[in-house]
């Protein structure tokens, strides 16, 4: 055991241990009422924590009277009611795992009781004490567990968590240059179909207990138990109620169906104001609510709201139930068929504010080392700014929720980067028709291209109403690149489309492209800006927008 200052030391990269900015003891002027047994042991403890000193070296009775007292502590009040809440008891069950050297046990033990699950002190510390056994994969895990259930402060586990994941970073570099791979390693990168079977099985296997630790996950080895089959039709399901953890949700109707899933819209425990949009897919499927809290974990909490929310997932061994968030607008899709059927375009203000929107979601994703790997319109539910838009809105280098214009949803393709080696590539078609990038079309790796290429389809169907088709031209100074075969308008800003669909189309496989996509958003942010008509137009289409389709 190593007890320094009778805290745990902080990991490197971190400036100190939580425990030293919160203090174990009681202030021994500040005397609590009669009603609280346990300060007695609380001063005994701070008595034998002053008899145990300061320095390196830790008398060995001071020690083991400190040890004695945390015990007693622990076996009258580790279980009782009054404290399971209370930070004291915390700090005491933390500094008994630390003199006893059983964090791990004791770890267990208060995941067992549920007991201070909410505190993030919990989670540092421990994750600290992982640190500095050297066993950094299992620290990150137990930030990213107590991130997941909103462990307070939760600001703070944010912050103490990003400046482990810099120190991870560092010492992986440093990791790598020492271990010198051979030539072979250095110019072969690893490819991976993400979407295999096989390869799925053995991601669900890697994260299969993350999932049991986030908030909201559900797992039963029985079958749905409900009178009615999730898996029939919806003329059966209507007004049907589906009870799962307690709650009831009433089918009201679909909002979508693909291969393997149905999205329903229901109301919750018959408030007919909460709606909630129910994912029922077979045979059962994890990693989509896996995905969802990466994104809770990983993403920047005022730009959260632009990629959907997960409460929780209800997995039976016949199916699986995923509860989202329910959004009434309808999707990316939606407004561009809203143009088609009255023979017209979408305006070209409108599409540059939802190529911002696209541009920002993918900025974002892809600094985090997400892909999302099926980016199409129909995947986009279409937000309104609470508020007026205005020059400040395109000034704003983040979205929130007042003035985000996009949701992006459906994850079960999503890709995260953080279970693969680095420089990994991938191969394999998406298999949604028009939307395969260049790479998949022509059999050749590809990374981000899944969701730049569809960025661009989606820019190209708003702008001239129809799929996107591309061809090789020849550059001037030799080679060729990508361009859309259809010509652009010349009363569009013709240099700023040219330019969104050559960087992306032509971008290569390896490496990181968020430098470009933070490039390109500035250009259309700077043309919205430099153009207060564009702004106030844009913001008359949007309203005429809501009403039509909300009426519709």
């Amino acid at each position: 055991m190593v007890i320094l200052d009778r805290t745990p030391a902080a990991a490197p990269g971190v400036t100190s241990s939580p425990l030293q900015k919160s203090s174990l003891r009681v202030p021994r002027e500040a005397a609590s009422p009669p009603s609280d047994p346990i300060l007695p042991c609380l001063r005994s403890i701070s008595m034998a924590m002053d008899e145990l000193g300061t320095g390196p070296q830790c008398d060995p009775t001071a020690l083991d009277q400190l040890k004695c007292y945390l015990t007693e502590c622990i076996r009258k009040y580790g279980d009782e009611y009054q404290y399971s809440t209370d930070p004291r008891l915390l700090k005491i069950w933390i500094l008994y795992a630390d003199v006893t050297e059983a964090f791990p046990k004791v770890y267990k033990q208060l995941e067992e009781k549920q007991m201070f699950l909410e505190h993030a002190l919990l989670y540092e510390s421990y994750a600290l004490y992982l640190c500095a056994e050297g066993k950094l994969q299992e620290a990150d895990k137990v930030y990213a567990i107590g991130i997941s259930r909103k462990a307070e402060p939760l600001d703070h586990l944010k912050k103490t968590h990003l400046t482990f994941l810099k120190h991870l970073e560092h010492f992986v570099e440093e990791a790598d240059v020492d271990a010198q791979p051979s030539k072979k390693q250095k110019n072969e990168p690893s490819v991976v179909d993400p979407w295999s079977v096989s390869s799925r099985n053995n991601l669900l296997e890697t994260i299969n207990d993350d999932l049991r630790t986030f908030a909201g996950y559900h797992k039963s080895n029985k079958v749905y138990y409900g009178k009615v089959a999730l898996t029939s039709s919806l003329n059966i399901l209507r007004n049907k109620v589906i009870e799962l953890g307690g709650r009831k949700y009433q089918i009201k109707g679909s909002t979508g169906t693909g291969a393997f899933a149905k999205v329903y819209k229901a109301t919750v425990d018959g408030n007919a104001e909460e709606m909630v949009a129910l994912k029922i897919q077979n045979p059962p499927f994890p990693w989509e609510f896996y995905m969802y809290r990466q994104l809770d974990m990983r993403i920047p909490e005022v730009e959260r709201p632009s990629f959907g929310f997960a409460h929780e997932v209800h997995i039976f061994s016949d199916v699986s139930v995923l509860v989202c968030d329910y959004l009434p607008y309808g999707t990316l899709l939606d407004v561009i068929n809203s143009h088609l059927v009255v023979d017209r375009h979408m305006d070209e203000v409108l599409c540059m504010y939802y190529t911002i929107e696209m541009l920002t979601m993918l900025e974002t994703l892809h600094s985090v080392g997400i892909i999302h790997g099926d980016f199409k319109p129909d995947n986009m539910l279409v937000c309104y700014p609470s508020g007026d838009i205005t020059e400040e809105t395109f000034r704003n280098e983040t979205r929130d929720e007042q003035n985000q214009g996009l949701c992006l949803v459906d994850w079960g393709r999503g890709i995260d980067l953080n279970l693969f080696r680095t420089g990994t590539e991938f191969h394999g078609d998406c298999g949604t028709s028009g939307f395969s990038c260049v790479e998949m079309q022509e059999n050749r790796n590809w990374t981000y291209q899944v969701d730049t290429y569809g960025l661009c389809v989606i820019a190209h169907m708003m702008l001239h109403g129809a799929a996107m088709s591309v061809e090789k031209v020849p550059r001037a100074g030799g080679g060729y690149e990508y361009q859309p075969k259809l010509p652009f308008r010349r009363y569009w800003n013709v240099e700023l489309w040219r330019k969104l669909f050559s960087t992306l189309l032509n971008a290569p496989s390896n490496g990181s492209d968020v430098a470009a996509l933070r490039g390109l958003r500035a250009s259309f942010r700077e043309h919205m800006c430099g153009n207060r008509q564009l702004v106030g137009k844009l913001s008359q289409m949007l309203a005429k927008q809501k009403a039509s389709l909300c009426s519709s």
